[in-house]
């Protein structure tokens, strides 16, 4: 499980002091998949992010998988950034244990601590632009 003194490892935790990243880890809430389990389901609600501690989660829509991911990586965080349905359905690939942030925690630390939650927000923003940039690079060499 992870703890507060190694959540700094994980780039959505990166660049946040001591301080910062324990009243993070107060917030956040432990959770476990068993392999098959729906984390997120596709055109409903996510008000979360949630953070692979260990696993591997795949991205599936319309029963095709899109992406996979495993320790470190983040997921949920495009629907509580624009609040809009998912898009994709999220399933454990393996048993799976993640910790989350809701919305309304970012909201609160964006209240509590705005230096906090700039970081935070960049650092969201760094892992989604990767994200991009590897889903483009997988679109392209489809076509090449």
């Amino acid at each position: 499980m992870a703890t507060s003194q190694n959540l700094q490892d994980y780039s959505l935790f990166g660049f946040l002091d001591d301080d910062q990243v324990g009243k993070v880890y107060s917030m956040m809430q432990h959770e476990s998949y068993c392999p098959g389990e729906s984390i997120i389901r596709e055109g409903e609600s996510n008000d979360r992010i949630r953070f692979i501690i260990s696993g591997q989660v795949a991205v599936v829509k319309e029963n095709i998988i899109l992406s996979e991911f495993s320790e470190g990586d983040a997921f949920g965080e495009i629907e509580v950034l624009d609040t809009l349905p998912s898009e994709a359905t999220i399933k454990a690939l393996t048993a799976t244990e993640v910790m989350s942030l809701t919305h309304q925690c970012l909201k609160q630390i964006a209240g509590d601590d705005l230096k906090t939650f700039s970081i935070i927000l960049m650092n969201l923003a760094r892992d989604l632009c990767r994200r991009l940039r590897r889903m483009d690079v997988k679109f392209t060499d489809r076509w090449e």
